[in-house]
């Protein structure tokens, strides 16, 4: 009984996600029952004509009248399968992106650590392998699944009609079959979690070889890393094949055995003629109705190993789907101004205190004002950016714009006030210009064109065959680091966002283009609260307010000249940053020193 209900909650989980196109997959099943009855009727009319044979009074208008009955029979058979078939996939292919783009709202809305916690192979394996193969069972297995069940029960029907004997030789070898077949479902069971770990993780090792392929090229180590490729889908494979052989013998018995209804129907037909107790006609038509259900009851079997794959992919999926989403309320909040403040801020990436990354941060960054996080690498400085755009939330503390918590206001709100620019600057797979209206997606082309300037990005992209309409794929393979940095922060400039967090923003950027885009960044977040993660100490000179992390707690914070005598960790930082850039290497391996 239990599985039984676990059974229809996972099919009505599915089905919940057809919306308005449950009367379609209703009529789908209709037109399918439809398509199985007519079916049968071709062989209703061999029957009449071979009993109208027998007795000797078969007619040419006989021959033609049940001829034609049975030819349209067939035709409204072949016209009802496409109809049904047609409905159940469109409806399935509804179901199939509704599936995707729910679990993307959910990658949306929830951290990013709950998301990062599954690997990409796993996502993709998931997302766009697993999904596709719901189609199949959706698209077939409900609607033809009702027409093939409908059959052998019509089909077993008519031979209880005509002998119960002969109905019940019909079913001689479902009960073998059966066992055959339950056998096979847990021998098969049980390996279930381990395909889908195995084939995340070739998944996995696929995604991380391709992406990884221009640094195992130049560091030399094609070598092991094709291993460590080849090896996981030889694993896979390995597995796969001896997971196959386990099962092997009962599922080739069970196939065999299910469908053949013949081998108790043609002798008990024969013997039933022979003591007179049905007439050769009949005998004719019990054999015709019992091979009619050999192709339902293999189909149906097939569809018992589809509707055991298409379940456990709903309930990984369901994994995703319960992924938990940041709260967040309905209505906008009102700030008053776009002040950020952190108070006593804790936060554990995993939520144990053992495992604390920052301990009880107390930061004020005033409206209109130019704060900088420095520190040692590991400190925490992208970790306090990110929780400001709340791609996680704080384990303790609160953090607040305007006095109002980022918890009570609703992500989108939180997004338009809050720009981030990271060191990680990915392109999407649209234009130049669609990338950096990514910002805006209502500006102009104009004004995408103004931003692009600002951020220096227009003289590289009018290089490039079809400058702004250039597609992201192709300029990625030609644009250096920096030149994807530069088209990140012209998002950035084309959003206008009140608060704008830039970590190691010009990072990548050549120092002609530096001072250039500083000069940009600094006259375009005039006015706007600007927080700037940096290594590059020189770019943070100017700052109202330059913070120290380090192991998670501000060291010290204040003005440049005022850390630069009351903080020994900025000294020598500074002092690190100006003997880096006072020297470079000559081709000759001397020390050149610049003045």
């Amino acid at each position: 009984m239990h599985a039984k209900s676990e059974k229809e909650s996972w099919i009505s989980c599915l089905l919940s996600y057809a919306d308005g196109s449950r009367g379609k997959l209703t009529l789908s099943v209709i037109l399918s029952v439809i398509s199985v009855a007519a079916g049968l009727v071709p062989y209703y009319c061999v029957f009449r004509m071979i009993d109208a044979f027998a007795g000797n009074h078969l007619s040419v208008r006989d021959i033609g009248f049940w001829c034609g009955t049975g030819l349209a029979a067939y035709v409204v058979k072949v016209v009802f399968f496409g109809l049904s078939t047609g409905l159940s996939h469109h409806t399935a292919y509804h179901i199939l992106e509704n599936l995707r783009l729910r679990v993307a709202d959910r990658f949306l809305h929830a951290s990013l650590g709950e998301v990062t916690s599954h690997s990409i192979g796993e996502i993709k394996n998931l997302m766009v392998d697993k999904i596709e193969d719901i189609e199949p069972p959706l698209a077939h297995m409900i609607p033809e699944g009702a027409g093939h069940l409908g059959l052998p029960l019509i089909s077993l029907l008519s031979l209880a009609v005509i002998d119960w004997r002969v109905a019940l030789a019909s079913l001689i070898t479902v009960p073998f079959s059966m066992i055959c077949m339950v056998l096979t479902f847990q021998i098969s069971g049980r390996n279930f979690d381990k395909y889908n770990e195995s084939n995340a993780y070739m998944n996995s090792i696929i995604v991380e070889y391709i992406e990884g392929i221009e640094v195992i090229k130049a560091f030399g180590r094609s070598g092991v890393s094709y291993e460590k490729y080849a090896k996981a889908i030889t694993d896979y494979k390995t597995f796969i094949v001896k997971w196959m052989s386990s099962t092997w013998v009962t599922m080739k018995l069970a196939m065999a055995l299910f469908p053949s209804t013949l081998m108790g129907t043609l002798p008990a037909c024969l013997l039933l003629c022979a003591g007179g107790s049905i007439t050769a006609a009949q005998a004719a038509l019990c054999v015709m109705l019992s091979m009619s259900m050999v192709g339902s009851l293999a189909r149906l079997e097939s569809f018992a190993n589809s509707l055991k794959g298409a379940q456990l992919t709903v309930e990984a999926l369901q994994e995703y789907l319960d992924m938990p989403a940041l709260p967040e309320p309905e209505k906008r909040a009102v700030p008053e101004g776009f002040e950020v403040r952190l108070q006593d801020v804790h936060f554990s990436y995993t939520g144990k205190v053992q495992d604390e990354v920052l301990h009880g941060i107390d930061l004020k960054l005033p409206q209109g004002s130019f704060t900088a996080l420095v520190g040692p690498s590991g400190g925490g400085k992208s970790t306090v950016a990110k929780l400001i755009s709340r791609f996680w939330d704080v384990t303790g503390g609160e953090i607040t714009i305007g006095g109002v918590n980022i918890k009570d206001m609703p992500l989108l709100q939180l997004s338009d006030l809050v720009s981030f620019v990271s060191q990680d600057n990915f392109l999407f797979g649209c234009s130049l210009m669609e990338n950096i209206r990514l910002g805006n997606p209502k500006a102009s082309d104009e004004e995408v064109i103004a931003a692009a300037e600002a951020a220096q990005c227009a003289e590289f992209i009018e290089k490039l065959p079809q400058g702004y309409d250039t597609p992201a794929g192709e300029a990625g393979k030609r644009l250096s680091g920096g030149e994807k940095q530069r088209i990140a922060i012209a998002r950035m400039i084309l959003k206008n966002a009140p608060i704008v967090i830039l970590d190691e923003a010009t990072a990548f950027t050549d120092p002609e283009n530096e001072e250039k885009i500083q000069h940009s960044i600094a006259a375009l977040t005039k006015g706007k609260t600007l927080l700037v993660i940096a290594h590059r100490l020189s770019t943070i000179r100017q700052a109202d307010n330059i913070v120290v992390l380090k192991n998670g707690a501000i060291a010290a914070q204040g003005k440049q000249e005022e850390l630069l005598e009351n903080c020994q960790l900025y000294r020598q930082m500074w002092n690190a940053h100006i003997g880096a850039r006072d020297w470079a290497v000559s081709s000759a391996g001397k020390e050149e020193t610049y003045v």
